[in-house]
């Protein structure tokens, strides 16, 4: 498995409120991607940044959705272009799930 962690800097501070409504609105789109395990937005503490932590199955997964067109699409809605920064992820625990260990395949 791959994380990978995205930020991007905002025009302006935003709210949490205001964050909250921009990320549902573009949630939809992350339902069913194939390869995507698991997607968390972020929004820093002083609403100047944002971004998400995403578990993938494969790094190929994740950088076939990183493209050209994602980057310009993230752009265009926050008003910056995204860094990606890619961790291995051999295990993790899910606590949700009765504390489930996955190891990675």
């Amino acid at each position: 498995m791959i994380t990978a962690i995205v930020q991007f800097q905002l025009p302006a501070p935003v709210s949490l409120q205001e964050a909250t409504h921009m990320f549902e609105s573009t949630a939809p789109k992350y339902q069913n991607l194939p390869g995507l395990i698991r997607k968390y937005y972020l929004r820093s503490e002083d609403g100047r940044t944002a971004g998400g932590v995403y578990l993938w199955e494969t790094k190929a997964a994740a950088e076939k959705v990183y493209s050209g067109e994602w980057r310009e699409r993230v752009a265009k809605l926050y008003g910056n272009t995204p860094q990606v920064v890619y961790f291995d992820t051999p295990v993790v625990v899910d606590n949700l799930a009765g504390g489930a260990i996955t190891k990675a395949a």
